[in-house]
């Protein structure tokens, strides 16, 4: 039952999570990752919530107006696992457990 979705995205420069995020040398927090992954997921997957969010590791860090691919790959019925990267490197992943919305 696997299905995959890939979207090109960029955090734009001037997001506001970045001014306080390293000064003078800004990187993405890993939260916005995050939340551009449930937001692809919601888009995708309407019908489904997300419940718990597993083995997820940043490996690289993003910086703003680099762009990065978001891989989500359904694996079961109540999980998808995703993956973001850059330049073909993997910069974080992890599990979405998922259930359908009441």
């Amino acid at each position: 039952m696997e299905s995959r979705l890939n979207r090109l995205l960029t955090v734009s420069a001037d997001h506001p999570s970045l001014s306080g995020h390293f000064p003078g040398d800004p990187i993405v927090p890993g939260v916005v990752l995050l939340d551009n992954v449930v937001q692809l997921l919601a888009q995708w997957r309407p019908e489904m919530k997300i419940i718990g969010i597993t083995q997820t590791k940043f490996l690289s860090p993003l910086r703003p107006n680099e762009e990065f691919m978001i891989s989500l790959t359904q694996t079961k019925a109540y999980c998808v696992r995703f993956e973001c990267s850059k330049l073909g490197e993997k910069i974080a992943g992890g599990m979405l457990h998922l259930e359908l919305t009441a």
